[in-house]
């Protein structure tokens, strides 16, 4: 049996990873380690906490004694690492923390897995590892900065990261590489576009705007919301994930992308559309509104982001061509099968708007 450690998995994408995991390979034992910060969320995984072939550990990536022993209770095969803080508005508001997770706590676990994994030394003293295991970075193409109207992302661009959270991501990355040069320690980066779907924390476009048509409140768009992004459905990406874990040439970085480039303010435009017609043919547990009042008056546009990137695309050719892997949503299918999955959730939506998440709206859109 393959013991996978799974870090950050209780979060939006590492908890549809874990999921993913234990359905596309029931003869592996996946251990989820997080340390369930604002954005982690056990009742993500409330379908699968009885499963015998999955565990869940409290804990912080950064903590070289926890992750010490750890890594001495279990013999993991893989590491998948997607715990870090994510969010570039916080990041801004509080760069520190994101420098300690996103650098420090991989700095911590590839010491982790080093140590675990070395067998010897080659005859050019490089370290010698077990077989067929493998360490993989979950990574973002904000680390890349931003482009102009043309032009994608490819694994060979520069790194030019402009916001805090992308720097720290960037910084993460290259330790892994360094790790990759230095000890020939066996792993892969994958480099993701915008995910979206279910269990999104709701500070995100996505998932908040749907929330905000749902409650009639202020859509807000940030300066012209002609910021483009490509789009990756979660379930996409965790396939992506799963490939490049599995058949990813040793050392490669892997671009994973959607294809469906939208600007922030065609997200907003499809969400307005698509929920007044949902309830509009339907009803759901819990929703009482009046559909007459969403409209473009909803919207408005707030005082744009600090450095905020104007354009992301990935050429995901590399991994298309080298392993097979090729998304299966188009944009429109998942905005609508992510609307729907909001829509039959409202008691998971109330949980995490509740507290500490809505001081942090009011902070950041009250005022603007």
């Amino acid at each position: 049996m393959k013991t996978v450690l799974v870090t950050g998995g209780a979060g939006f994408i590492g908890s549809n990873f874990v999921k993913y995991m234990l359905e596309q390979h029931p003869d592996y034992l996946i251990v989820n380690l997080d340390a369930l910060t604002y954005a982690g969320n056990l009742e993500n995984l409330a379908d699968i906490e009885e499963n015998p072939n999955y565990v869940f550990v409290k804990g912080d990536i950064a903590d070289r004694d926890f992750i010490a022993s750890l890594f001495s209770e279990y013999t993991f095969d893989y590491i998948v690492n997607f715990a870090a803080e994510s969010h570039v508005d916080r990041s801004i508001e509080n760069p520190e923390i994101f420098v300690q997770t996103n650098i420090m706590g991989t700095q911590v676990l590839l010491a982790a897995a080093k140590d675990a994994w070395q067998t010897g030394k080659d005859a050019d003293g490089y370290p010698t590892y077990k077989d067929d295991v493998k360490y993989l970075q979950v990574s973002t193409d904000e680390v890349y900065g931003a482009l102009g109207k043309t032009g994608m992302f490819t694994e060979t661009t520069p790194i030019q990261p402009n916001s805090p959270y992308s720097s720290s991501k960037a910084g993460a990355d290259l330790l892994v590489r360094a790790y990759r040069n230095t000890f020939k320690f066996p792993m892969n980066i994958t480099r993701c576009s915008n995910n979206y779907g279910p269990y999104q924390f709701p500070e995100k476009l996505i998932p908040l705007m749907i929330s905000n048509v749902l409650d009639l409140k202020n859509l807000p768009i940030y300066g012209d919301g002609m910021q483009i992004r490509d789009w990756l459905h979660v379930k996409d990406h965790c396939s992506g994930i799963d490939t490049v874990l599995h058949q990813g040439r040793v050392g490669e970085v892997y671009n994973i992308g959607g294809n469906n480039e939208k600007a922030n303010i065609q997200i907003v435009d499809l969400i307005l559309e698509n929920v007044k017609a949902k309830l509009d043919a339907d009803s759901y547990t819990g929703i009482t509104v009046d559909t007459s009042k969403m409209n473009d008056d909803l919207k408005i546009h707030v005082e744009d982001r600090l450095g905020h990137d104007r354009r992301y695309a990935i050429d995901n050719t590399k991994i298309t061509t080298e392993l097979g892997w090729e998304p299966s949503y188009t944009f429109e299918e998942g905005i609508v099968e992510t609307i729907e999955w909001y829509l039959n959730n409202q008691d998971w939506v109330a949980q995490v708007k509740s507290g500490g998440y809505q001081e942090y709206y009011d902070k950041m859109y009250s005022k603007k």
